[in-house]
């Protein structure tokens, strides 16, 4: 078999002498290789095999021969096979000075105690952005290229990070692996299952700089600091609005579009947002969810019910900028201003019309 065109096809056992198929292609060591090939009685040129370009061709063939007599793991490669030993065979000679964790490889501590230093010697060539690990530049790399290397075979969907496409392949097993040890719950993705653990411990890790607000999870922080910042990332493409969350978008579009999703299933009427549809439905249903605290009224909206605690409160938000009234209403404000104006919308002619 010629060896000088590098392009990569799945290998054939027949194309390869029967023990350097078998042995050669999983050892590191190129001398491993001649001393297989010494014992033929048809030996090859050795100069002309490209021990990387026959390793890299063995991971097509899926087979893993070396097993770990201490773990159940499994490698196709010796050289792999011989550094997880280490694991367990070999002392951890280097110690981080700041947290006693030991390591069997100086190139591993180095990479640990950058976790202290805040070291970052990668830096991306498109953007300013450094890494203390080059496996995170590789990955933050994709965001210029767009390259989406881990393709799903069940689908064509593909991902720029191998975890999001294991977490995707769970979509088509139903696997749920993580499971919650306070209730009955699983989830398919170990960040998932953190951010439902909170829902019984509380936690709220993610708090905002500016104010003392706490939050469960890192979007709603985010979403939360726009309040401060004003920063509005969303933009509608048919009108100049802004807006800071993507559902408010989402919504605002659909006055746009005339879309309404919701649909009420006892008549005819739709809405463009569901809690819209939502309060309708109190008109079929005589629902009154918001009840006072204070007497023994109820309401069918928020807003109405937030109008009656005024009466107990005696609280008036809206205050007249010509004078120093200020009413419980904001109806009331309106009314009010007419007097500053002299508006009458209401003559005789509107009023028979009304009627």
């Amino acid at each position: 078999m010629e060896y000088d065109n590098k392009e990569c096809i799945i290998p054939n056992e027949s194309d390869y002498p029967q023990n350097i198929f078998r042995k050669s292609l999983y050892e590191n060591v190129e001398v491993n290789v001649k001393e297989e090939i010494e014992v033929r009685e048809e030996p090859i040129n050795t100069k002309s095999v490209d021990i990387n370009f026959l390793k890299h061709e063995l991971t097509h063939t899926e087979e893993k021969l070396y097993q770990c007599t201490n773990c159940d793991k499994k490698s196709s490669q010796n050289c792999l096979f011989i550094k997880h030993e280490t694991v367990h065979t070999v002392e951890k000679s280097y110690q981080c000075s700041q947290r006693g964790k030991t390591f069997t490889c100086k190139s591993s501590l180095v990479k640990h105690q950058r976790t202290h230093t805040g070291e970052k010697t990668y830096q991306c060539s498109q953007c300013q952005k450094t890494f203390s690990k080059n496996s995170h530049l590789i990955t933050h790399q994709r965001t210029h290229t767009g390259e989406k290397p881990y393709q799903c075979s069940q689908c064509d969907k593909s991902f720029s990070h191998k975890h999001n496409l294991v977490s995707h392949q769970r979509i088509h097993t139903g696997e749920r692996p993580y499971q919650c040890s306070q209730c009955d719950k699983a989830y398919s993705d170990k960040s998932n299952l953190r951010s439902h653990q909170r829902t019984h411990t509380r936690e709220k890790p993610y708090q905002c700089s500016q104010c003392d607000k706490d939050f469960l999870h890192k979007h709603d922080a985010i979403k939360h600091q726009r309040t401060h910042t004003g920063e509005k990332p969303y933009q509608c493409s048919q009108c100049a609005k802004a807006f800071s969350q993507n559902s408010t978008l989402i919504i605002h579009q659909r006055t746009h579009t005339g879309e309404k999703t919701y649909q009420c299933s006892q008549c005819d009427k739709a809405f463009s947002q569901k809690k819209n549809l939502i309060k309708h439905q109190r008109t079929h249903t005589g629902e009154k969810p918001y009840q006072c605290s204070q007497c023994d009224k109820a309401f069918s909206w928020n807003s109405h019910f937030i109008s009656h605690q005024r009466t107990h409160t005696g609280e008036k938000p809206y205050q007249c900028s010509q004078c120093d009234k200020s009413f419980p209403h904001k109806y009331n404000l309106v009314r009010h201003h007419r007097i500053h104006t002299g508006e009458r919308p209401y003559n005789v002619a509107n009023v028979a019309n009304i009627y």
